[in-house]
């Protein structure tokens, strides 16, 4: 059905004025429903996207995007055509990818990968320096992971892997399991109630940061446990990041459960204890859309952090 749709709107183009930058121009602009967006995701000034936009409208016969009550939006038209779109120049896509060089030295590529600032400390900082020696052609972009919007930045491409917890992952998305990760309890030096060990009393009793990865929760699994064996602590800092956390910690009598590889780049710091009760991990997880298993450049490097997680 959308190949046929596809064909029956390039029937109505002037395709002797179109050329494949023209249409690569075109899935960004019915992407993103944005002249500003389009243009920032294609590295183009806004003029010179805003004069492919007439040479596209002249081409199809149709305005494509119309002003509304807020911005743009597509005309019936142009959503007839982006899925067909987007769908014939992956394929076009993924017939160049197939010529692309397969000795790492010599590939050229960029990926985009979604992840928490604890991940981009734990793996992908390693993961981007190996690649400077390994693969020194290959560009990696780093964002943040946004849970709400990761279904469509895979689809659109826009992210091409992210890296989360397995039950965070889309449906219908691949996933590969990279490691596992535990808690432990971090303390400034010369703490008087951290005497090298943790009591359950004192950990009830003292004063915690945590993260909440959504901003402003002051709870999680730990407050779970807690509350299975009758007990609760006291927070009193909440931070949407881990990072910070070893900072705070060390200046401060507040104590934190963190995941234990940032703990480890902070333990000539501050004091790294095993927490008084058993406190669930987590697992990370890469995650990615169908459409980049196949491609060359993108299989080697998800193989490679693959490998460069299980090494620790």
């Amino acid at each position: 059905m959308k190949s046929k749709v596809l064909r029956g709107v390039i029937d109505r183009m002037d395709t002797k004025n179109l050329d494949l930058g023209l249409l690569v121009t075109l899935e960004a602009l019915l992407a993103e429903g944005n002249v500003t967006r389009a243009a920032r995701r294609l590295n183009l000034s806004q003029p010179a996207l805003s004069a492919r936009l007439a040479r596209l409208r002249d081409a199809l016969g149709d305005p494509l995007l119309i002003p509304a009550q807020r911005g743009m939006v597509l005309t019936q038209r142009a959503v007839e055509l982006r899925q067909p779109l987007h769908e014939a120049l992956e394929g076009v896509r993924q017939v160049v990818a197939k010529g692309m060089p397969s000795d790492p030295a010599t590939m050229g590529a960029t990926m985009v990968i979604a992840a928490t600032d604890y991940v981009q400390y734990a793996l992908l900082s390693r993961f981007s320096v190996a690649l400077r020696t390994e693969a020194p052609r290959v560009r990696i972009a780093w964002r943040a992971l946004d849970l709400l919007a990761l279904a469509t930045q895979l689809e659109r491409g826009e992210v091409d892997l992210a890296l989360a917890l397995p039950n965070h992952a889309p449906a219908a998305m691949r996933q590969c399991l990279l490691f596992r990760e535990d808690y432990v309890v971090i303390a400034r030096q010369g703490h008087p109630a951290v005497p090298g060990r943790l009591s359950l009393d004192a950990f009830c009793a003292l004063e915690h940061v945590v993260v909440s990865l959504q901003g402003g929760g002051f709870s999680g699994p730990t407050d779970a446990a807690l509350e299975a064996i009758g007990r609760r602590r006291t927070v009193a800092l909440s931070t949407s990041g881990f990072l910070i956390v070893p900072e705070v910690v060390s200046r401060s009598d507040m104590i934190a459960l963190i995941p234990r590889r940032i703990a480890d780049g902070w333990s000539d710091q501050v004091q790294v204890v095993e927490p008084p009760l058993t406190i669930p991990g987590f697992a990370i997880a890469g995650v990615w859309h169908d459409r980049t298993t196949d491609h060359t450049a993108q299989r080697w490097l998800r193989e490679r952090l693959t490998t460069l997680a299980a090494e620790g």
